[in-house]
């Protein structure tokens, strides 16, 4: 399946405002991109959008019925679409609202999904296209105290996968991103924890170049973690009873925290 030329096409991104939003516009911009940038915040959208030069704004809440409709109506054909809105959606299954669980659905899986649903008939009619779809590694490895945020990265990620074999051979391709713990901006760094040694921490601007590799090189799946993290994915693989005994020591009490200081952004 061929890759993709940013130079002159128009990329939908969600999640545009703040954390990674900014990072993978501005990468993506240097390729020559244009876009429609969507988040709440209209403010910030609005100043991104001054940076940027070549953006329109679109307004629009993920949460809510109808909106990831009407954002693909008022975005119209676009080449490539990054779904990049997500809510932290981490702690205890118990201290979860039944709301709050729909929101956290609603935002990083529905979302994605009906946007994709939305705007992949006119990228397959023209044969080409591309779609990003911002997972975790939360996607891969199942931790305590982040039911529902691997729940909707694990939902995410087989999504992801398996439209892009749906659409083989249309032109269009598609790309899921599954970074760790993300230092500088975003959800994780807000909290001020830092990462367990084995997991890590990887930069915004590593994320971005992620984004960039993934549409115009085509590349199905990328990780992007250390060598540690990507080590334990192999182990995953290999004995995963082993590496979940070892997360319920070393990553729940982490993950329990940060459900804490993340609850007042569910």
């Amino acid at each position: 399946m061929p890759s993709v030329e940013l130079r002159g096409k128009s990329v939908l991104l969600t999640g545009a405002s703040t954390g990674l939003g900014p990072h993978i516009a501005r990468r993506l911009r240097r390729e020559g991109a244009t876009f429609v940038l969507s988040a709440r915040n209209v403010e910030a959208l609005r100043a991104l959008a001054g940076e940027l030069g070549d953006a329109r704004v679109v307004v629009a809440d993920l949460s809510r019925p109808g909106e990831p409709e009407r954002l693909a109506a008022e975005a119209g054909a676009v080449d490539v679409l990054v779904s990049n809105a997500g809510v932290p959606a981490s702690g205890d299954l118990e201290t979860f609202s039944i709301e709050e669980i729909d929101r956290a659905i609603a935002v990083n899986v529905r979302a994605g999904i009906v946007l994709a649903r939305l705007l992949a008939p006119a990228m397959v009619a023209q044969k080409s296209g591309h779609m990003v779809f911002m997972s975790s590694i939360a996607g891969k490895l199942p931790t305590p105290g982040l039911t529902i945020y691997n729940a909707t990265k694990f939902a995410v990620r087989g999504f992801g996968l398996s439209l892009r074999e749906e659409l083989w051979g249309s032109g269009v391709g598609v790309s899921v991103i599954c970074p760790v713990y993300v230092s500088e901006a975003g959800m994780w760094a807000r909290t001020g924890l830092r990462a367990h040694p084995v997991a890590g921490e990887v930069t915004p601007a590593q994320v971005a170049d992620a984004v960039w590799s993934a549409i115009t090189k085509n590349r199905a799946e990328v990780d992007v973690a250390g060598v540690g993290m990507r080590a334990t994915l192999v182990a995953q693989a290999l004995a995963p009873g082993i590496v979940a005994a070892a997360g319920r020591r070393s990553a729940a009490a982490i993950a329990r925290e940060q459900g804490e200081r993340q609850r007042d952004k569910r």
